[in-house]
């Protein structure tokens, strides 16, 4: 058996033990952000808390397929809608900078806390321009919640020229960007996709010159162990080895700094036929961070 196989597997047991990612609500700093809450077992003390950060025009719904996984081994899963996305879209109708966001989800993550157990600490889990978002939370002053690490896939530092002209994640011109090769993904993805798109909010889209200037300012502000993943038809981003060393270097506070390669992916790894061996890397990461958190 192949090592997807046997992920797969292992995914598809979680999937049927567990059930489905359940509907909640936030209130992060009196915006009402929507989110889908996933808890280990009943009677199964949480380790930690995954904040779960989707990509540019999609919504929390993204993470489904690797919350069972994680639930399996005790972690919890908060996947949220990010700010100008889902509930508070209509509250936030030009949606928040990068940096809002993040004080948004701090907010979030506090009245959180408040009422469940978040184990050890915080996860952060971010893809694409949720990555960015994760990014600007471990930068930030958290208000005392414990963060744990930070996963991110589909970010990097300087764009491919190719998206320089950076079209609408749901228009067709960003098919190759945003997918790669389309059997890189089982049968019906796309389709079952459709419930995962939302409108990108302007102020989101406005920003997205700026990333490179923006990531050079923060990253030496955080603080916590980083793991990169990168797809191998990841096409947003330059990902020669000389900006990816430049790119870990300005990560200058982190007590580590992985970079890895996920080959037969597409920039949506999740949603793609390697995803169970990337949650699976996910989680591994996340042992690694608390086995050498503080305690």
């Amino acid at each position: 058996m192949t090592t997807t196989q046997t992920t797969t597997q292992a995914t598809t047991q979680a999937t049927a033990q567990h059930p489905a990612p359940r509907p909640h609500t936030l209130n992060a700093g009196g915006i009402t952000l929507s989110a889908l809450l996933s808890l280990p077992p009943d009677g199964t003390p949480v380790r930690s808390t995954i904040l779960a950060i989707h990509g540019r025009g999609m919504r929390a719904a993204y993470w489904n397929s690797f919350a069972p996984l994680a639930t399996a081994l005790g972690h919890a899963v908060l996947a949220v809608d990010r700010p100008g996305y889902g509930d508070s879209a209509d509250q936030l109708p030009d949606g928040q900078s990068l940096a809002d966001q993040a004080e948004t989800l701090h907010a979030a993550l506090k009245e959180h806390a408040a009422e469940y157990d978040i184990g050890a600490g915080i996860l952060l889990l971010g893809h694409s321009d949720g990555g960015k978002v994760a990014l600007h939370t471990a930068a930030a002053d958290g208000g005392g919640t414990p963060l744990l690490g930070l996963d991110a896939s589909g970010v990097g530092h300087h764009y491919n020229p190719r998206a320089l002209h950076f079209p609408s994640t749901l228009g067709a011109g960003a098919t190759k960007l945003n997918w790669g090769p389309l059997n890189l993904y089982p049968q019906g993805t796309f389709r079952a996709s459709r419930s995962l798109l939302a409108p990108t909010p302007p102020r989101e889209s406005a920003e997205t010159l700026r990333w490179p200037g923006q990531y050079e300012a923060l990253a030496p502000h955080v603080r916590i162990p980083v793991r990169l993943t990168f797809a191998e038809h990841e096409a947003w981003w330059h990902l020669d080895a000389p900006t990816l060393t430049a790119m870990t270097n300005r990560l200058t506070a982190a007590p580590s700094v992985t970079v890895d390669h996920l080959a037969a992916s597409g920039h949506n790894i999740s949603l793609g036929h390697t995803a169970p061996a990337y949650h699976l890397r996910v989680l591994t990461f996340l042992e690694d961070c608390l086995r050498t958190a503080p305690h």
